[in-house]
C-alpha cells in the first residue's frame, strides 16, 4: 500500500499521508483490530470444533482452572498473527529489512508455538515438544533474523576503512551495530562484537518464553503485551528519527521507524483478542500467540538497540520468568518450593486472590514497568 498510494503523493497531497509512519502505524491498529474482530468467532468456533476436549488443565494446578477453564479451545494466537499479518502487508514498508527480521521471529515463534499446542491438544497432556526441540528452533529463528537486522544496521553505517568487506568479517571485528546501550547512561556502549549476536539471540528467545510462561490466566499477557508494544512502538519511533534520538542522547539506528507499524498491528489485533479473551475466556492464545508476541517484543528491542530496556518495560514477564528458574532451582537442590505454585501469577491463586484481582493487579505493575523503561530514554 505504502508503494501504491504514497506514489500518488505528486498528484494529489492526501496520498502524501501515506509516507507518514504516524498515519501507517493508525491505519494498522485500526485494521487489524477490525480483522480481529471479523474473524474471531469464526476461528473460535472452529478451534472448538476441531479441539474438542480443548486445551489440557494441569490438574496440580488451582481447582478453579479445573471446573471454569476445561473445555475451552487454544492456538487463539491465530486471531492475533492473521490480522497483524494482513494489517502488515498493507501499512508497513516491505522493503524495509527490520519488517521481515521482525515478521520472521514472530510466524516462525507462532509456528513452533503451534506444533507444541497441537502436541498438546492431539496427546490431551500439558507437555508438547521436548524444551530441547522447541529451544533448538527458537534460536535457529532468532539466528536468522538476528544477523538480518545487524546486517541492515551495518549496511546503514558502513565503518571507515570497511566499504566493500563482507559481513562476517566486519561483524567478528564489531562495531556500532554490535553495541549494547546501557540505559540512564549516554555514553555508555558496550562493543560485544561477535558475542551480541549470542546475546541478541538470548533476548529473542527469553522473551518469547517469558510471555509464553505470563499466559496461564484470562487476559493476564495480553494486556501486558500490548503495554510493551505500545511503549516500544515509541522508543522505535524515536530511534529512528535522527532529530529526536539526538534530542534524547539514544542510539540512532536508521529504518527501525518503520516497526512501530508492526507494532501498532500488534495492539489492534491484540485488542481484538482481548475481547474474547476476557474473562471468562472463550479461547486461549496458547504457545502460537504468547511465543510469537514474544519473541515480537525481543526481536523489536534488539533492532531499535534498546535490549536492557526491554527487561525493564517487560517487567512483569521477567519476575515470572524468574519464579519459574527459582522454584526450578530451588527445589532440584532442597526438595522444597519457594512459591506454593509457578508461574508466580498461581502462587497468588493458591493465597486465595480471585483470578480478576491478579490480572489487573498485574496489569498494574505492567503499566508501572513501562513508565519506568519510558522514563529511561531521558533521564541520562
Amino acid at each position: 500500500m505504502l508503494e501504491l498510494l504514497g506514489g500518488l503523493a505528486d498528484q494529489n497531497q492526501f496520498f502524501n499521508l501515506f509516507n507518514y509512519i504516524t498515519f501507517r502505524t493508525g491505519g494498522a491498529i485500526v485494521t487489524a483490530l477490525l480483522i480481529a474482530f471479523v474473524i474471531g468467532w469464526p476461528m473460535i468456533n472452529w478451534l472448538r470444533k476441531k479441539q474438542g476436549k480443548g486445551q489440557p488443565i494441569r490438574e496440580d494446578g488451582p481447582q478453579g482452572h479445573l471446573l471454569t477453564k476445561k473445555g475451552t479451545p487454544t492456538m487463539g494466537g491465530f486471531i492475533i498473527l492473521i490480522s497483524l499479518g494482513v494489517s502488515a502487508l498493507l501499512w508497513a514498508d516491505l522493503e524495509n529489512p527490520y519488517v521481515w527480521g521482525v515478521l520472521l521471529v514472530t510466524f516462525g515463534f507462532g509456528a513452533v508455538g503451534f506444533i507444541d499446542d497441537f502436541r498438546k491438544v492431539t496427546k490431551q497432556k500439558a507437555d508438547g515438544l521436548s524444551s530441547r526441540l522447541r529451544l533448538g528452533l527458537e534460536f535457529l529463528i532468532a539466528l536468522a533474523a538476528v544477523l538480518i537486522m545487524l546486517s541492515a544496521q551495518w549496511a546503514s553505517t558502513i565503518p571507515p576503512g570497511h566499504a566493500g568487506a563482507p559481513f562476517w568479517q566486519v561483524l567478528l571485528q564489531g562495531g556500532d551495530f554490535t553495541s549494547l546501550a546501557v540505559p540512564f547512561f549516554k555514553d555508555v556502549v558496550l562493543n560485544m562484537g561477535v558475542f551480541f549476536v549470542l546475546f541478541a539471540m538470548i533476548v529473542v528467545v527469553g522473551a518469547g518464553n517469558a510471555v509464553n510462561l505470563t499466559d496461564g490466566l484470562d487476559g493476564l499477557a495480553i494486556v501486558p503485551v500490548m503495554i510493551a508494544a505500545a511503549t516500544f512502538g515509541v522508543i522505535a519511533y524515536l530511534v529512528g528519527r535522527v532529530d529526536y534520538s539526538a534530542y534524547l542522547g539514544i542510539h540512532h539506528v536508521a529504518g527501525v521507524s518503520e516497526l512501530s507499524v508492526i507494532l501498532g498491528a500488534v495492539l489492534g489485533g491484540s485488542l481484538g483478542f482481548l475481547w474474547y479473551n476476557a474473562p471468562p475466556a472463550r479461547v486461549f492464545m496458547g504457545d502460537t500467540g504468547s511465543l510469537a508476541l514474544g519473541g515480537l517484543l525481543g526481536a523489536v528491542a534488539v533492532a531499535a538497540k534498546h535490549e536492557i530496556v526491554l527487561a525493564v518495560v517487560g517487567g512483569l514477564f521477567v519476575l515470572e520468568a524468574l519464579s519459574v528458574m527459582i522454584q526450578v532451582a530451588w527445589f532440584k537442590r532442597t526438595g522444597k518450593r519457594v512459591f506454593l505454585m509457578a508461574p508466580i501469577h498461581h502462587h497468588f491463586e493458591k493465597l486465595g486472590w480471585a483470578e480478576p484481582t491478579i490480572v489487573i493487579r498485574f496489569w498494574i505493575i505492567s503499566t508501572i514497568f513501562a513508565l519506568v523503561g519510558l522514563a529511561t530514554l531521558k533521564l541520562r
